[in-house]
């Protein structure tokens, strides 16, 4: 396993020596509440048409959402595509693929509400132990960033709405739609660790709930790492038998953090 022949690398004697903590969102720190094809369900209700299939929906958008990553890599950025066409297009073959061709009149309507409602923080909630452990590491001394495969919105709007706010609780912001390189390329850490100021890999450590978007592209950095698993996958399972530092939140995540600096202190003394 990849993992497990990056975790031979890591040193926790190191680890107590940490300038930089760059965090994962989507999963890490907030989390849709239920499933993106019910927002879109709600939205058909909402203009007066009558309730699309909320699997089919669903399968839909997952169909729909890969094939537009794959054509136009983060929300467009990367082939100059406007974030909101390339929503645009990503919804209307969500529906498509789940059996509903709208007229352009009534599909308007319907990502009208759609793209407002996934630009405000109405579609998400965010987890408990996520602002005291980000706050936690902002009085260590540690610089916090946001590593993310998401776009500008994100950085504008949600996390600032869900109580994550540039300045208080993270220091910069690394998100796909904007850079136009994504997770797992290893180069949204390259720019992570320019942006919290030439920091050494060595020097930071990378958390995620994604053992191939999170953890393998920033321990191949040299980078350490460490994966959340809040519900409890068979993914993480595997990882954790490898040698994996696998917590079930953010706040056990300190706890290891902490455990590790000790050892660091007592060292040197």
């Amino acid at each position: 396993m990849a993992a497990q022949a990056l975790m031979q690398k890591a040193s926790p004697a190191a680890l107590g020596k940490l300038k930089c903590i760059t965090v994962d969102v989507t999963g890490t720190l907030i989390a849709y509440k239920g499933l993106l094809g019910d927002y879109y369900c709600m939205a058909a209700k909402a203009v007066g048409l009558p309730c699309p299939d909320y699997d089919r929906m669903h399968q839909g958008f997952k169909i729909a959402y890969k094939d537009m990553a794959t054509k136009h890599p983060c929300f467009g950025q990367a082939s100059r595509m406007p974030n909101i066409d390339w929503w645009r297009v990503c919804v209307r073959n969500s529906f498509i693929e789940a059996g509903y061709n709208y007229d352009d009149e009534t599909f308007g309507k319907v990502f009208k509400r759609i793209y407002s409602m996934f630009g405000s923080a109405a579609p998400y909630i965010i987890y408990p132990d996520a602002q005291p452990f980000l706050r936690w590491a902002r009085k260590q001394g540690i610089i916090v960033g946001v590593v993310s495969n998401a776009e500008y919105r994100y950085r504008d709007v949600i996390l600032p709405c869900l109580g994550l706010n540039q300045g208080s609780e993270w220091d910069f912001g690394v998100f796909s739609g904007i850079v136009g390189v994504e997770k797992p390329d290893p180069r949204i850490f390259e720019i992570a660790l320019k942006k919290a100021g030439g920091i050494a890999p060595e020097q930071a450590l990378h958390i995620g709930d994604s053992l191939r978007k999170d953890y393998v592209p920033a321990r191949g950095l040299g980078m350490h790492a460490l994966l959340l698993d809040r519900f409890q996958t068979n993914e993480a399972m595997r990882a954790s038998e490898a040698g994996v530092p696998v917590f079930p939140d953010l706040t056990y995540a300190q706890k290891y953090i902490m455990s590790l600096q000790e050892k660091t202190e007592a060292l040197v003394v």
